[in-house]
């Protein structure tokens, strides 16, 4: 399957995260998160430690996904912008070796990081990308199960079909868009 449309919709979550990321400071650094008991460096550092895993696996390595976040205390933008460009170039490179379904796990991943993000700094969830969101929900909801979620995902929160994209890929992964 080509992975053109998985890659435009990678970069626009990759997109999403930066513009994100402009708007954490240092005195946000230890404000608490969705994700339970990390804070906004810690989810930072998860967010560039995981774009760095995805481009060794998008280059056919196999990353120590058992590794823990690092937390980030200083240049964070800068650092996560030249992980997303390597992350590109990886997949861009990959050419037909890439498939939709490899780029749509990450996809939904940074879906739902920019939501626990965006609501970590009180910013509005429902102007976070609604396309990127629907493709990652899509892969999630083939491929995250009752028993399957770990520690990582609880339950599926309920909400309406029409609720925003961003809601609903954090609700079906366990965030509570109403908290």
């Amino acid at each position: 399957m080509n992975a053109d449309a998985a890659v435009t919709s990678l970069s626009r979550a990759l997109d999403q995260i930066s513009d994100l990321l402009e708007h954490v400071h240092e005195e946000n650094l230890q404000d608490p998160t969705p994700c339970q008991d990390w804070d906004v460096a810690t989810l930072v550092g998860h967010l560039i430690g995981g774009v760095r895993k995805f481009t060794e696996a998008a280059r056919g390595q196999q990353p120590d996904w058992s590794a823990a976040p690092e937390p980030v205390s200083e240049g964070w933008s800068a650092t996560f912008d030249t992980a997303a460009d390597d992350l590109r170039q990886a997949w861009h490179a990959a050419g037909d070796a890439a498939t939709a379904e490899g780029v749509d796990w990450q996809v939904a991943e940074l879906s739902v990081h920019a939501w626990d993000l965006a609501r970590a700094l009180g910013r509005p969830t429902d102007q976070l990308d609604a396309e990127a969101a629907e493709r990652g929900l899509d892969f999630i909801r083939h491929n995250l199960t009752d028993d399957n979620r770990g520690n990582a995902f609880g339950a599926a929160v309920q909400l309406p079909d029409d609720a925003p994209a961003p809601d609903r890929i954090a609700a079906f992964t366990g965030r509570d868009p109403s908290a």
